[in-house]
């Protein structure tokens, strides 16, 4: 004799799907949680590559403004070229982390070297993740002046027939003629601005 149920299992499975979609969700909400907070990772990043950059590029202005004033008196060549006499570049970091929708936290310049980091003026925002939704994303930048022409300083007291002679990257050469300012090298013919590896 086979007995037949009267009430199915179909019940039963709709708390199963319940949970299951309800798991399914909370995860979902936690995955976007973590895109959030990798955009604003990512834009932290940005805005501290930029204001290195900046920084860096400023610069690199003032090095080959002394470079240009200092033209006849090639005994201050290899001060410049070294990155000596850089006056604050760091005001244009602040500029451009702004532009980035963020602010500097610290700038330290060393030579031919420029470090930033920025943080974010925007939290990551509301997740199901508690307490990130005041999280705000700190990155760090370094960017890189690299001197690209080498030339042979004067002689302590040589009296100077001639500029010296400058040998630079991509087998660029220049004899600068201080009656001819408008043919000395661009700034991007003498330094290389870079972000560090």
């Amino acid at each position: 004799m086979i007995h037949r149920r009267v009430h199915g299992d179909s019940g039963q499975a709709f708390p199963i799907y319940i949970t299951v979609v309800a798991g399914l969700l909370f995860l979902a909400f936690a995955y976007l949680a973590v895109g959030q907070a990798a955009v604003n990772r990512s834009g932290a990043q940005t805005a501290a590559d930029a204001a290195a950059l900046a920084a860096a590029q400023e610069a690199r202005k003032q090095l080959v403004g002394l470079w240009v004033h200092d033209l006849t008196d090639p005994t201050e060549w290899g001060d410049i070229f070294a990155g000596k006499g850089v006056v604050d570049p760091c005001w244009r970091a602040e500029q451009l982390a702004v532009e980035n929708d963020a602010h500097l936290n610290s700038c330290n310049p060393d030579l031919l070297r420029y470090t930033v980091e920025v943080q974010t003026d925007k939290p990551v925002g509301d997740s199901v993740v508690p307490g990130t939704e005041d999280i705000k994303s700190t990155e760090t930048a370094t960017a890189v002046i690299d001197a690209l022409c080498t030339f042979d300083p004067p002689a302590e007291g040589a009296t100077l027939k001639a500029l010296p002679h400058l040998s630079c990257k991509d087998g660029k050469e220049w004899d600068p003629d201080p009656d001819d300012r408008a043919d000395l090298p661009k700034p991007a013919d003498l330094f290389d601005v870079h972000l560090a590896d």
